[in-house]
């Protein structure tokens, strides 16, 4: 018989309260917005969900065994961790993705540092930000009728109006966990049983609503404000990523401030970032700020008196400077000066870069207008470099130039066009248009999609489909449908392809407005 006496000092809290039980609640709470995402998207949905569990659990449980470390995949956060992971990816993500994901997220961010409250970011979003990085074509893609289609948030940085109501219920283009009316239920339930800290939730919330109501250019509009907070995995994260006990800050002040770093940078992400899905990188960050919130803001106890206990040890006060760890004034130091060394660089090319650049667009002007010898600038301010009309996406008028012969006389227009709407970046190409109003051709002068699907964009068997063409707007073709102004999509690339349409549709509708201008 085991007679050993456990004697620990006081004070002594005894509850119910253990990871099994709290993971347990926390997996609870995920079941509206799992089955909602189930009968909405269907068997695939529920086939990733369930591949994703069993492969977090199972590799846990592999580690276990291989290390002796007990039975830790017991305890339910391997099963939370898959859950989530799964809840966050889209309901069309190959079965193979979400093993991947969660064989990532336990065994490297989770299992190599140690285990349950070792890992120093979100074990989930460390696996979903290693699939958008590792397998980038297969997790953004989203079907509607079986053709690929944007997310809601997508639709709404280009400037297209969304269904606020179908994101609340979770039945728009979107991830299998996306209903947020799910998610708040059981967010608010994880807060009413305190499981949750409501600092870091709502601190995310205001923090993110505050930066786009300031710089999402529409303003406190509610719509727009709503959308924003119903795409993206915003209320997700607020409610179920960023309030991880590992990775979020101790005091009440610190997880305020924690919550404040994610909204922000969730805004800063969604407002001037390329891509609609980047709240998690967001999360991730504030994860990192968690050792350095918690160093410098710690919990008073109670009847704490900083003033009269300094003069009481009789210690002289340590300068801040000398608080700093050496570790970060190191790092700070080296940041300092390969920022100053780039800087540098950046100041000794950046004239040159400027003229390969106006280069390059000359050449092009001169390829998609071949009969011109000479160029003149048109004239135009209030409309380059900022987004063209409400038809065209994200998409902004460079600038644009007359063609003219020896004699003077024009031969036709070259429009450079830029759309923010490519797959893995800005498309930029130069459209040139006869004096009668045919498009002579396209040519790319920033092309950096998908090698062997968006780069076939380049490839004459897409790009040659305007030549020649007399007509007002060019439309996409999706499908076996016929149109005198169709293009035919690029097969898996209906993203790079709608881009590139939306851009050369904004130079024709420039054109017909401006071809007067001299």
């Amino acid at each position: 018989m085991n007679t050993a006496i456990n004697i620990s000092s006081g004070p002594h809290v005894r509850d119910r309260w253990s990871t099994r039980y709290i993971m347990g609640i926390v997996f609870l709470s995920l079941m509206p917005a799992t089955i909602v995402g189930v009968v909405v998207h269907g068997l695939h949905a529920f086939l990733v969900i369930l591949l994703s569990v069993v492969a977090a659990v199972g590799t846990e449980a592999l580690f276990d065994i291989l290390c002796k470390k007990g039975k830790s995949y017991l305890d339910g956060s391997a099963a939370v961790t898959g859950l989530l992971l799964a809840l966050s990816l889209s309901p069309d993500t190959p079965l193979y993705a979400p093993v991947i994901g969660s064989i990532f997220a336990i065994l490297v961010v989770k299992c190599c540092f140690g285990g349950l409250g070792k890992n120093f970011i979100n074990p989930a979003l460390a696996g979903r930000c290693f699939l958008l990085i590792s397998f980038s074509n297969s997790m953004t893609v989203f079907k509607v009728d079986m053709v690929s289609s944007a997310t809601p948030v997508a639709e709404l940085l280009a400037g297209r109006a969304v269904n606020v109501t179908s994101m609340f219920l979770g039945t728009s283009n979107a991830v299998i966990g996306s209903s947020i009316a799910a998610l708040l239920l059981g967010g608010l339930i994880l807060w009413a049983f305190d499981i949750i800290h409501g600092e870091i939730c709502f601190s995310v919330l205001g923090g993110f609503t505050l930066f786009v109501a300031l710089f999402g250019g529409q303003g406190f509009d509610p719509v727009f404000l709503a959308a924003n907070i119903c795409g993206g995995g915003v209320v997700m994260g607020a409610f179920f990523m960023a309030t991880d006990y590992v990775t979020s800050p101790v005091s009440k002040l610190g997880q305020m401030i924690y919550g404040l770093i994610i909204g922000v940078l969730g805004g800063l992400f969604r407002i001037f970032g390329s891509s609609a899905d980047s709240f998690s990188y967001a999360i991730l960050m504030g994860n990192l700020f968690t050792p350095l919130i918690d160093m410098y803001i710690l919990p008073k106890p109670f009847a704490y008196r900083k003033k009269a206990l300094a003069r009481q040890s009789g210690q002289p006060k340590v300068p801040f400077s000398k608080r700093i760890p050496k570790s970060v004034l190191v790092i700070a130091l080296i940041t300092l000066l390969a920022g100053a060394a780039l800087g540098g660089v950046y100041k000794l090319t950046e004239e040159n870069i400027r003229e390969q650049k106006e280069k390059a667009a000359w050449q092009s002007y001169q390829a998609v207008v071949p009969q011109a010898v000479s160029f003149r600038a048109i004239q135009a301010p209030d409309i380059y470099g900022k987004i063209y009309g409400t038809s065209f996406g994200r998409t902004m008028i460079n600038e644009a130039v007359i063609g003219m012969d020896e004699t003077g006389k024009t031969v036709g227009y070259a429009i450079s066009t830029t759309s923010s709407e490519g797959y893995d970046g800005n498309i930029t190409i130069s459209v040139g248009i006869s004096a009668d109003g045919v498009v002579n051709s396209i040519a790319f002068t920033e092309l950096h999609e998908t090698p062997g699907k968006g780069m076939l964009a380049a490839d004459a068997s897409f790009k040659d489909q305007f030549n020649g063409r007399a007509v007002t707007s060019f439309k996409l073709l999706t499908g076996a449908a016929e149109a005198s102004n169709g293009i035919d999509c690029i097969s898996g690339a209906t993203v790079t392809s709608k881009a590139i349409v939306n851009a050369v549709n904004a130079a024709l509708d420039f054109f017909n407005n401006a071809k007067g201008v001299q």
